[in-house]
């Protein structure tokens, strides 16, 4: 992964990771789902907004807007029950929110492989966030597009 394309906020949380020795990274990606913000009360009455996130076990569904600015805000939901997969919502929801639509598209598709979990997490949770991203990106080009 090249560091290039990788906006501040992700680089600060990727830094925040491999910082820690592995068992400490669990920890911090708990302390991430316990972050995961809420999303707009407007998407309670428009579930439709939502896209599946069907690479995640756990019932994961995401929505991205792009204002006319061309920023990005990111909105998921994932069960409490679900820390891991709530955890890399939460980092891309945070890292991704406030970037420009150029920025979310730049960020390279194997950042969830870049932040050090990838022997403490199953490569099925992996697969999760990667979706998670990849599906961000492709509504970022559909709104723009559309």
């Amino acid at each position: 992964m090249t560091d290039t394309a990788l906006p501040a906020a992700l680089a600060e949380i990727r830094e925040e990771f491999l910082e820690l020795a592995e068992p400490e990274r669990l920890q911090l990606l708990l302390e991430f789902s316990q972050d995961l913000p809420d999303v707009p009360p407007d998407y309670d009455e428009h579930p439709e907004r939502y896209e599946r996130v069907a690479e995640c076990q756990s019932p994961v569904f995401i929505a991205v807007e792009v204002d006319a600015d061309d920023r990005v805000a990111m909105h998921a939901t994932a069960p409490a029950e679900a820390p891991t997969t709530r955890g890399f919502a939460s980092i891309l929801v945070q890292g991704i929110s406030g970037l420009t639509a150029d920025e979310v598209l730049a960020i390279p598709d194997d950042f969830p492989q870049s932040i050090g979990l990838t022997r403490a997490v199953s490569p099925l949770r992996i697969a999760g966030m990667t979706g998670m991203l990849l599906r961000a990106k492709r509504q970022v080009r559909a709104k723009r597009a559309g």
